[in-house]
């Protein structure tokens, strides 16, 4: 019995070591070739001397955009992270526990997948014409909007099942004693699904970082975001593999702290959300 506990073990440690792998190895190689050099990636050698010439280039060539790209998906990820959160949590709070009917709940959460499910190439199209009638494109508000209601319908799902499972007799007891509604939501409800805030910020703000389509679609130089300054090391007649290397890798870092800092509370959000 033991030896078959110890091959199943085997087995199982076996079967995760290679999806870690397959999960880590375009990051690693990713990561390898940024300290090539481009003769270097071309022959495709593993062992090479590491140089910082792609790093060099791409944070203080004169012609690199990627600071300032870096500042704007800073910007508009943390801005539309912000905006999801609020309207997410008041939304979700609503829903679950304030008095609607229940084709109301279904209508609003069935229409979010829906939403959630369209890719968003397909809306970037009306969103620039909208927000150009209304002077919003190639501007911080326009593609915090957009990313803002990109997200949101996930963003309502998760908040949805973090104060569903808030215990009614909590609320109810807030409510005896006087509490309204906005206290009880500050007061109770938002300090029990702390981890569940912090789980949702960080997908949030990972996904807004990854945008591309719309962020094409809505911006131009001044605006880019990092998705589109990695892009433009490939031209048509050239690609500039290790200076895009670089830019990938750096463009890591940000998710990279967030889960160092934060892994606890999003395991814990996750976690609690699932098993409730």
């Amino acid at each position: 019995m033991s030896e078959r506990l110890r091959s199943a073990d085997l087995l199982r440690h076996a079967v995760l070591f290679t999806f870690a792998v397959i999960v880590l190895f375009p990051f690693l190689w990713i990561v390898m070739a940024a300290f090539k050099t481009q003769i270097d990636l071309l022959m495709g050698r593993f062992f090479f001397q590491p140089n910082l010439t792609g790093f060099v280039d791409v944070i203080f060539d004169k012609t690199s955009d990627f600071g300032r790209n870096f500042m704007n998906s800073m910007i508009v990820g943390i801005g539309s992270t912000i905006l999801v959160l609020v309207v997410a949590t008041l939304a979700a709070f609503s829903l679950y526990r304030l008095q609607w009917p229940g084709w109301v709940l279904h209508s609003l959460l069935g229409w979010s997948v829906i939403f959630h499910m369209v890719p968003p190439i397909t809306l970037a199209g009306a969103w620039y014409t909208m927000m150009r009638s209304v002077g919003l494109d190639n501007t911080y508000t326009g593609l915090i909007l957009a990313h803002a209601t990109l997200n949101l319908p996930m963003a309502l799902w998760m908040m949805g099942v973090f104060i569903r499972d808030v215990p009614k007799e909590l609320v109810e007891a807030a409510q005896i004693d006087g509490a309204n509604v906005p206290n009880i939501l500050w007061n109770v409800v938002l300090p029990i699904v702390r981890p569940g805030i912090a789980a949702t910020s960080i997908l949030t703000f990972v996904f807004s970082w990854n945008e591309f389509p719309v962020a094409l679609v809505l911006t131009q130089r001044q605006t880019a975001t990092v998705p589109l300054g990695i892009g433009k090391y490939a031209q048509e007649n050239t690609i500039a593999f290790t200076e895009m290397a670089a830019a990938s890798t750096l463009s890591i870092v940000p998710a990279l702290i967030l889960l160092v800092f934060a892994q606890k509370l999003i395991v814990r959000g996750l976690v609690s959300g699932a098993v409730k």
